[in-house]
């Protein structure tokens, strides 16, 4: 898929050959889809590769029909079947009618599959997403090769629907509970089907070796032909089953949806309807939703969101590689949570030496058992293999002695985020490790050149911000300090690339991108409190966004007494702008829980209506004014952040607002429909009310303004 400046089709091409099918059941078609390109620019789908699938697919009906082949496969080029469709050429469709091309196109090629007059197969050898999966839906039978990880329908999470025939074929297949799993719940945690996977419930018939994948699949097709091999088929669910299931979904949609986007509530509907309908009826709806959603600002934000992740492989502003410092040896100080998942990830990714540190043997011993306990639960998962575990394992070691960072290429302290610490670490480290040793910070919010200050070599020391869990967390933010040499920051960037994160370069500005605008969304939510907002109201003033959590569990995920510092410590850099909270510091001082437990799992968790009474006893005055409505509350969040991104790049924190969004996305799970933030407050108005312009230009992130 591609999201890059506007190019041609990259056109993949339908590659015809004629294989003999062993036990003289004569001939089998066998159509590659190849781009011609290696496997860093993927197999993808746009109208002239489909024209041209077509095209061959028809051909081949006709040599079934005179009996010269007895069956068709289709395969792809090494490593993908197909990655989906081409999202450069749906983002510049203009028209709705333009847009149904698009789907009928799909249809009339990949219906042929199921059309054909002769069994056909799909050999699945590598990447299928999207439309690429369809290819293989809309066949017959299906083989898969073992070592395939990614077979998706992830259409739903870029504003879009399975729109060449998986909406109708998904819960034919696999069932109707199975397939809202496939159409909705994997593609909002961005979870693809590995082969065994998607052989486990249905979605591929067998999965084979891959070291002679194309020959086994041949030999499993002749069998199948023969009558040696019957696939069974699940039996259509009754209507009891399918109501309830869709039923179900949608409550779940509308507890976390809550109407921010409007592609998972059409793929339900299609899914819904997908049990009566007959099959051109139910292209037909594809088509129709494919096409409205085609002219949709979330799918616009969400292709835009897409193309900024994928280009994050290649971060702005990164020096030049070649003068990075090559690291054989990691130190972490301090022993506790967020050093022990460092520690993990460092000595799993990077394959060397992690030594932790920390004041005494006890924080030393839990933060090695927290590395061991957390290696058994991957190992017992099958996330990991035994022998990779105890390599891992074996990488980390811990001590009290200050003298084993001696030899380390690299130490990252994570340590209590209070500054006079941070600078006394550093100044300990500088007595102890040779001159060149890159020394990072793991702050979230502290100043790194005031860290680094009273140092002989201030210029070693660069940020690395990490994001907990620190595992599951894409994001880096890689922060430059004032004096910070081009040799750590090229060394801070090669690290985070080989622990398979993003960065982003950032300014030493207080709170870097994300907390900065995380907190202040925060503090603007008690804020509207502290002047009379009823919690529950406030807590749900944010549901049209679509965020991935409410404010109060994001509060509670960070923990309440963490984003009273940050706050604290943001509003003594930045201003007012940042509100204190008197309800806050009572909560934390009081340890008050914060949210009751989610009503089901995948559901949010909702304030704690006990909370209201910690804010009104804690008001230092009656509330002044009318307090805000949901709506206004909404509006006040999206005002201050607004101010506070214009804040940001005249600041130089970023180079562009891509990197915010970037930001976002990757670092607070802000969804592909918002574009990170600032197409939203493109399309909603913000940005050119309250600072005089785009942010972004007209269509890069929405429906062109006609």
């Amino acid at each position: 898929m591609s999201t890059s400046a506007p190019r041609p089709e990259r056109v993949t091409h339908s590659l015809v050959r004629d294989v003999r099918l062993p036990g003289g059941l004569g001939t089998l078609a066998l159509v590659t889809l190849d781009n011609g390109l290696d496997h860093t620019k993927p197999t993808t789908l746009g109208p002239q590769g489909i024209a041209e699938l077509t095209a061959v697919l028809r051909a081949q009906q006709e040599r079934a029909r005179a009996g010269e082949i007895a069956a068709l496969a289709v395969t792809g080029k090494p490593y993908f079947l197909a990655a989906g469709a081409d999202l450069m050429q749906v983002a510049g469709v203009t028209t709705h009618d333009e847009a149904l091309a698009l789907g009928r196109g799909g249809h009339a090629a990949y219906r042929l599959l199921g059309e054909l007059g002769v069994p056909t197969f799909a050999f699945v050898n590598g990447v299928a997403l999207g439309g690429g999966l369809e290819v293989a839906l809309n066949c017959d039978y299906r083989t898969a090769a073992a070592d395939v990880r990614a077979l998706a329908l992830p259409e739903t999470g870029l504003g879009l629907v399975p729109g060449w025939g998986g909406a109708y074929l998904v819960p034919r297949l696999v069932g109707i509970e199975k397939a809202l799993e496939v159409v909705l719940t994997r593609p909002a945690a961005n979870k693809p089907y590995t082969a065994a996977q998607a052989a486990q419930i249905g979605l591929v018939d067998v999965v084979l070796d891959p070291a002679d994948f194309l020959e086994e699949s041949v030999r499993w097709a002749a069998r199948v032909l023969s009558g040696e091999v019957t696939v069974e088929r699940r039996p259509l669910d009754d209507a009891a089953t399918w109501d309830a299931a869709v039923s179900a979904a949608r409550l779940r949609l509308d507890a976390v949806v809550h109407g921010s986007r409007p592609a998972p509530g059409r793929a339900l509907d299609l899914l819904a309807a997908a049990r009566d309908a007959d099959r051109d009826s139910a292209f037909a709806a594809e088509d129709e939703a494919l096409a409205d959603l085609i002219l949709s600002d979330e799918m616009r934000a969400s292709v835009y969101a897409f193309g900024l992740v994928q280009g994050g492989k290649q971060p702005t502003g990164a020096p030049d590689r070649q003068l990075a410092r090559p690291v054989t040896r990691v130190g972490v100080v301090g022993a506790g949570l967020m050093a022990a998942q460092i520690a993990l990830l460092f000595a799993q990714r990077l394959g060397v030496p992690v030594v932790m540190r920390d004041l005494d043997e006890a924080r030393v011993e839990q933060g090695l058992a927290s590395v061991r306990s957390t290696v058994e639960r991957l190992v017992s998962s099958g996330r990991m293999t035994s022998d990779a575990g105890a390599r891992v394992v074996a990488q980390v070691s811990g001590s009290t002695d200050l003298a084993v960072f001696a030899g380390c290429d690299l130490v990252i302290e994570a340590v209590t985020e209070v500054l006079d610490l941070k600078r006394r670490v550093f100044a300990e480290l500088e007595g102890v490790v040779a001159p060149d040793t890159v020394l990072a910070t793991n702050t979230s919010a502290l100043s790194v050149t005031r860290m680094a200050a009273d140092l002989q070599h201030p210029e070693r020391v660069v940020g690395l911000h990490f994001f907990n869990p620190v595992a599951a967390m894409p994001l880096v933010e890689v922060v430059q300090a004032d004096r910070t040499s081009d040799e750590a920051l090229a060394t801070a960037f090669a690290v985070v690339a080989q622990l398979r994160k993003t960065a982003v370069l950032v300014k030493d500005r207080p709170g870097f991108v994300v907390n900065r605008l995380l907190v202040l969304l925060l503090g603007i939510i008690v804020d509207a409190v502290e002047h009379g907002t009823p919690v529950e109201v406030a807590d749900r003033a944010l549901d049209p966004l679509g965020l991935p959590m409410p404010p109060f569990e994001l509060f509670d995920l960070v923990g309440p007494a963490v984003g009273l510092h940050v706050l604290t410590s943001l509003r003594l850099d930045l201003g007012e702008r940042f509100p204190r909270s008197p309800g806050l510091e009572k909560l934390v001082a009081e340890g008050t829980r914060v949210v009751t437990p989610a009503p089901a799992k995948g559901l949010p968790k909702r304030v704690d209506p006990a909370l209201q009474a910690v804010f009104d006893t804690a008001r230092e005055a009656p509330a002044d004014g009318t307090p805000l409505d949901a709506a206004g509350v909404l509006d006040a969040v999206l005002t201050a952040l607004t101010v506070e991104i214009g804040h940001m790049l005249d600041e130089g924190v970023v180079a562009t607002p891509q990197q915010i969004d970037l930001c976002m996305i990757l670092g607070a799970g802000w969804g592909f429909h918002l574009g990170g933030i600032t197409p939203y407050l493109d399309r909603t108005g913000y940005s050119e009310r309250i600072l005089g312009h785009r942010l972004l230009p007209d269509g890069v992130a929405n429906v062109p303004t006609p």
